[in-house]
């Protein structure tokens, strides 16, 4: 399979805004939003300009005594799991991540754990993230004083700190003093992959254990055909491998007919680390990626539980995104630089649903700013399954009478 020729002008930038510290500072506030302003491909609201008016001054305040060492990113997207960060501080080989609520008066629980899930993401899914202490602070602009006591998990995530404005530049500095760690490459860290660590892919291997989610996609398919399917398509995987080719094919089947079990099943069963065999099943399908994620993670934490085991749910989902994700988080994370995906195995569900070049083009100039796109999705997915230089797979799952109306 030839390499399709790269567009240059599909790689997008995974942070709105990103610099060193000391060249920060000496930017006006003013150029900084419209490079904010600039990125974000959605209605922008005057809330939000303020807010990232007021989140500049802040920084701008509390930041000088960083100023050598540290890079800035603003509204940093987490590879894949489709969520921004409002700011990622490096510094003294620490990740700090800053969640702003600008006029808040409070440390609300819920904002806490949005900073404390953004430092879990990170550590679980991004590369250059696994082996760094992560700090989350959740700044209250408008909050009294808080008196934080740092405790740091065995992962090296910390428990989510609280500050203001006043006093986010004390709490940075003493930080970074007291946890400081071996330097790490702002620009490596900024571009590394999508990458679960190894407990995850551990973890997501056992997840499908029993099969109890195949209660919720049971279907009038013969077991019997099922299984040649799965063994079918097994077999072209191996052969793939073995003999260091790419290999591509289709599951046709009217609706209902098992190709989402058969599907969920193939990827399950690639789940095999040692044998380069790293698998993700993909569905454009937001509400079934929602239900599959929650039905493997109600199963993972039941047993857990009846076999006395320390899991909570949150943890049992964090790992089932290991194992099912969203299409579109998918292209995202490949249109931020030319590296191969972790998988090598990627199973498209409702493939008959990829768009054409026109239509994907209209997409990337109006939500992503990318004028003049020049592969319809089929031909992009494709060809970021082919930067792998050894062998790949790829299963798309196509539902007649399922096709869309446009493009």
């Amino acid at each position: 399979m030839t390499p399709p020729v790269r567009d240059p002008t599909t790689t997008l930038t995974r942070a709105y805004y990103s610099a060193v510290v000391s060249d920060f500072l000496t930017q006006p506030i003013e150029s900084i939003r419209d490079a904010l302003t600039q990125q974000h491909t959605f209605a922008l609201e005057d809330l939000q300009k303020h807010a990232w008016t007021t989140q500049i001054q802040i920084l701008k305040q509390c930041l000088h005594d960083l100023a050598e060492d540290g890079y800035l990113l603003l509204e940093f997207s987490i590879p894949r799991m489709g969520k921004r960060v409002d700011v990622i501080l490096l510094a003294h080989g620490i990740v700090f991540v800053l969640e702003f609520k600008i006029g808040e008066q409070h440390y609300p629980a819920h904002a806490l754990d949005q900073a404390l899930d953004y430092a879990l993401d990170l550590k679980n899914f991004h590369a250059d993230s696994h082996t760094r202490p992560i700090i989350p602070i959740l700044v209250a602009t408008n909050a009294v004083p808080y008196a934080n006591a740092t405790r740091a998990f065995d992962d090296q995530v910390f428990a989510p700190l609280r500050a203001n404005r006043d006093t986010l530049g004390p709490l940075l500095s003493q930080l970074a003093a007291d946890f400081a760690a071996p330097r790490l490459d702002p620009l490596s860290w900024r571009d590394a992959p999508y990458h679960p660590t190894p407990t995850i892919v551990e973890a997501a291997q056992a997840l499908y254990r029993g099969h109890s989610v195949s209660e919720i996609s049971r279907s009038d398919a013969g077991a019997i055909n099922l299984s040649h399917t799965s063994d079918a398509i097994a077999e072209m995987i191996r052969s793939a491998r073995a003999n260091h080719h790419k290999a591509i094919c289709f599951v046709t089947g009217v609706p209902g007919a098992g190709k989402t079990l058969a599907g969920l099943n193939i990827a399950n069963a690639r789940l095999k680390d040692s044998l380069g065999e790293q698998a993700v099943f993909l569905s454009g399908n937001g509400p079934l990626v929602t239900v599959l994620r929650e039905a493997l993670a109600r199963d993972a934490y039941s047993r857990a539980q009846a076999l006395g085991q320390k899991l909570t749910k949150k943890a049992a989902l964090t790992r089932a995104q290991t194992f099912i994700q969203n299409i579109h988080h998918f292209r995202d994370e490949a249109l931020t630089g030319s590296h191969p995906p972790r998988e090598k195995v990627t199973v498209f569900d409702e493939a008959q649903r990829a768009w054409t070049h026109k239509q994907t083009a209209y997409f990337m100039y109006r939500k992503k700013n990318h004028p003049n796109f020049s592969m319809s999705e089929p031909e992009f997915l494709i060809s970021v399954m082919d930067r792998h230089t050894d062998w790949a797979a790829i299963v798309c799952l196509v539902g007649g009478g399922q096709e869309i109306n446009t493009g």
